[in-house]
């Protein structure tokens, strides 16, 4: 157990329980614990493996290479259609994690062999993304934010097609975009 990591646990939400379980799960699959994106993460070798994360309705483990993991109970959940390689094993309740322990194992241990092989999921690259029309034509008008926006880092980039993409409308990706031309100039993501 790494204390700095304690305050999550102690935190007192509706998961602490079921947190707690899922924490002495996970270590009892000889992984470290560290802090990464404010959650508990579990690495082999600096590589990561899974985390724990909690929301409304569910807390979780999120596998980081899940999509390359078996799932022979179909119990992973990706949790939309544009991450391609982790995958959640949703939880609703400390009796669901206690009923599977042996398989939140199976699962876990099967996550570091998939590692220690040096196995990852093959993603999508940046420019397999649809750019939406509306940035297109701003990309073109204006050269330093073609240069500013390519300067980006890949993830970045994706962020912001999948943002400017995800509108429905025309007039509110125009929006979007303009709202964010200054960031993406500054050489900022969406979150920056």
């Amino acid at each position: 157990m790494n204390s700095k990591v304690d305050w999550f646990f102690d935190k007192d939400t509706q998961w602490k329980e079921a947190y707690a379980v899922l924490r002495k799960l996970v270590l009892s699959c000889d992984l470290t614990e560290v802090l990464k994106w404010g959650c508990p993460c579990y690495t082999i070798e600096k590589n990561n493996i899974v985390l724990i994360h909690g929301f409304k309705d569910y807390c979780a483990l999120l596998f980081m290479q899940g999509a390359l993991l078996k799932d022979p109970k179909k119990i992973l959940v990706q949790q939309t259609e544009n991450v391609q390689a982790a995958r959640q094993m949703r939880f609703i309740s400390l009796d669901e994690i206690q009923k599977n322990e042996a398989t939140i194992k199976a699962y876990i241990k099967e996550a570091i062999s998939l590692d220690q092989a040096g196995l990852k999921v093959k993603l999508k690259k940046t420019t397999e993304y649809k750019v939406p029309e509306e940035f297109q034509l701003v990309l073109d008008e204006m050269p330093d934010l073609k240069k500013a926006f390519k300067a980006l880092t890949p993830g970045r980039q994706r962020g912001y097609l999948l943002y400017f993409s995800s509108a429905k409308q025309s007039k509110t990706r125009e929006a979007r975009i303009e709202k964010y031309l200054q960031k993406i100039m500054e050489g900022k993501g969406l979150e920056d």
